[in-house]
Parts: structure tokens; sequence; C-alpha cells
């Protein structure tokens, strides 16, 4: 290296450029889609620890867990309704793509942006629709345990959100945003 010279010039000039606007959403997306994760195979687990205590018990013991039923599929909705957003961002959702296959590729494209437009506007009805939902039967408790049974929309409003940001994020950067994350891994 030469007297007053950097081989790395960028360090001169401060912290460098903010990173792209892309680039930010793109970090967000993935840190809640591995939030997200985790909390489905821990619902995953929740479940199949208490279906299988539950076997164990009535078979081996002759007694029941009552309230195992109940929150082993409260687990279970909260993992199916978590795993729609990976399904939008991978999308392999069933579509019926008989006349778009028929489009050239920068028609398929754009109405693709526009169907996740339409889809994220469908999504803010159904999480706006399960507020209202959740919140007029907050008062009713689950049959076997003190808890409202509108914790079973909870996930419905957290998959809207989250598919929400994806839908308007491969809106935004378009439909092969995911793809060069799935072929380097």
């Amino acid at each position: 290296m030469k007297t007053g010279h950097s081989e790395q010039p960028h360090m001169l000039n401060g912290a460098g450029p903010l990173p792209a606007p892309g680039a930010f959403g793109r970090r967000l997306l993935l840190r809640v889609d591995s939030a997200s994760r985790y909390t489905i195979c821990a619902c995953m687990a929740v479940m199949v620890l208490l279906v299988s205590a539950q076997v164990f018990c009535r078979y081996l013991l002759s007694e029941s867990i009552d309230w195992a039923d109940e929150m082993s599929r409260l687990a279970f909705v909260w993992a199916v309704f978590l795993a729609i957003p990976h399904g939008l961002k991978h999308g392999i959702h069933v579509g019926i793509d008989l006349m778009t296959n028929r489009l050239s590729f920068r028609m398929q494209e754009r109405l693709a942006r526009l169907m996740m437009l339409a889809s994220g506007l469908l999504m803010v009805v159904v999480c706006y629709q399960s507020v209202l939902v959740a919140i007029d039967g907050w008062g009713e408790l689950m049959p076997t345990i003190p808890v409202s049974a509108s914790v079973f929309y909870i996930p419905v409003m957290l998959s809207c959100g989250h598919g929400l940001l994806h839908l308007l994020f491969m809106a935004w950067q378009g439909t092969r945003v995911w793809i060069e994350e799935e072929e380097a891994a």
C-alpha cells in the first residue's frame, strides 16, 4: 500500500452508502420468516407431544388429559396459518395457469404483480374481519381451559400480516425475488 492511498477507499468516506430499500425489506422478511418458522416448529412439537401424551394416558393409564385435544387443535391451527406466508413466498399454493402460460414472460410478470396486489388487499380485509370477530368473541372461553376462544383468530391475523408483507415485497421486487436464495441453498 502506498502512502496516502487506501486499498479500500470506501473506508475513508465514512460508513458508506445505505443499503437499498429492497435489501432492508429482504432482511426484515427473512427475520420474520425465521421467527415464524421457529413458532411453527414449536407448535408442531406441542401438538405431537400432547397427542402422544393423550394416547399414552388413554391406553396405558385409562385416564385422559381433558385439555389435550383443545390445545393440540390450537397448536395445529397456529402451525397451519403461520405456514401460509411461507407458501406465498415460494409460490407453492395452487394456481391455475392454463391461460397465463400462453402470455409472454413480461405479461405474466405484470399479471402476477397485479394479482399479488389484489391478494394483498384481500389479506387486509381478512385481517380486519378476524380482528372484529376476535374482539366480538373475546369473552367466550374454551370449554376445558380458561382461555378466550378468540386465540384461534390470532394466527389468522399474524398470517395475513406476514403474507401481506411477502405479497407487497414480491409485487415491488418481482416474482423471482426469492429464486436466487433457493438456488444458492
